[in-house]
């Protein structure tokens, strides 16, 4: 009779075993997920702590240096200098503050959005990401509340513009970005 006639699966077998799978993917995602929502956060985080180093750094400036001063920290090398600069880096848009206040704020909105959506995988973009999100809201915050960012490294030996540790930061991302981007078209050289 068998050889004959089509008999179904037993359903309750079938039932159990498509459960399965589905509980198996769904642990999965899950997973995924969580170690997506993980490197997001861990990321939130270390920009946290640049943006406090950074407005640590130049509230103690600022009490202790006040504007205009400059005081020797490692000689013909490195003084604090603090001033107030109106434009972005190296001064350049200087008196635009309104324009580059809503440039920080859509720029750190963007960065969050791209770090929760879509984390990156490998930990120079990562690691990037981190500190050019800290260096933007750490320059976004006083202009937000200030109208301007307070600089105040200054090279002594080389006539290079006053900075801050937000700058560090976001230099810090751009070198982060380059070693990612020859490291993957290394590995990817290998492949072909």
């Amino acid at each position: 009779f068998n050889k004959y006639f089509y008999t179904f699966p037993n359903s309750t077998n079938t039932m159990h075993s498509n459960k399965s799978i589905i509980y198996i993917l769904k642990k999965s995602l899950n997973n995924k997920m969580n170690l997506i929502n993980r490197k997001s956060i861990k990321v939130i985080t270390y920009s946290f702590y640049i943006v406090l180093l950074d407005q640590v750094s130049k509230f103690l400036i600022l009490n202790t240096l006040g504007f205009e001063r400059s005081q020797k920290i490692i000689p013909n090398l490195l003084n604090f200098t603090l001033v107030k600069n109106r434009g972005a880096a190296f001064s350049l848009l200087s008196n635009s503050t309104s324009l580059l206040t809503i440039i920080s704020i859509l720029a750190s909105l963007l960065l969050i959005t791209v770090l929760i959506r879509f984390p990156p995988r490998s930990y120079g973009n990562l690691t990037g990401l981190a500190y050019l999100l800290g260096g933007t809201l750490g320059n976004g915050i006083d202009r937000l509340f200030k109208g301007y960012v307070l600089d105040f490294l200054d090279l002594v030996p080389i006539n290079f513009p006053i900075f801050n540790v937000a700058d560090i930061s976001i230099n810090i991302a751009i070198i982060c970005f380059i070693i990612d981007i020859i490291k993957t078209k290394d590995k990817s050289e290998l492949k072909y």
